[in-house]
């Protein structure tokens, strides 16, 4: 995970601000296992914030997952949820949602093999489209076994 430091370091990278709303926001999702929407993270922090808005939210959110810091994952009910995203190779997963009661599944299985087949798609797309790129995400949409 990211540290406070290496936070600061790529916000300044990118010409951003830190500010307490951002490190809060970021200290949150270091706490939480799961995904948290933008209403999630709002109404943890109002106590603590209580200026802080759920439009700073939302716009803290997307800055973070444009910087790389957070990853984003649509659920069922169209709505983002955040969560940290680990520099550690060992943490890389993706996600099995419910397409009806919104469930996210990180899952670990076929890590390598996946890796490996996105490496080479990555690859031939860069060279085929001229285009770099710089991260990927995988999700299966379906039911889990309680909505089955």
């Amino acid at each position: 995970m990211y540290g406070r430091h290496q936070w600061r370091r790529r916000f300044r990278a990118n010409a951003c601000r830190w500010t307490a709303p951002r490190e809060s926001i970021l200290d949150l999702l270091g706490r939480t296992r799961g995904h948290l929407s933008a209403k999630d993270i709002y109404l943890s922090l109002q106590p603590t914030f209580p200026g802080l808005g759920l439009a700073t939210v939302y716009r803290t959110l997307e800055l973070l997952h444009r910087l790389g810091i957070v990853q984003k994952v649509t659920s069922s009910d169209g709505q983002g949820r955040y969560q940290l995203r680990s520099v550690d190779q060992q943490d890389h997963h993706h996600h099995l949602i419910c397409s009806r009661c919104g469930l996210i599944v990180d899952y670990r299985d076929f890590v390598r093999e996946e890796l490996e087949l996105v490496k080479k798609t990555e690859d031939a797309l860069a060279k085929k489209y001229n285009f770099v790129i710089q991260d990927h995400s995988i999700e299966f949409l379906g039911l889990c076994e309680k909505c089955r």
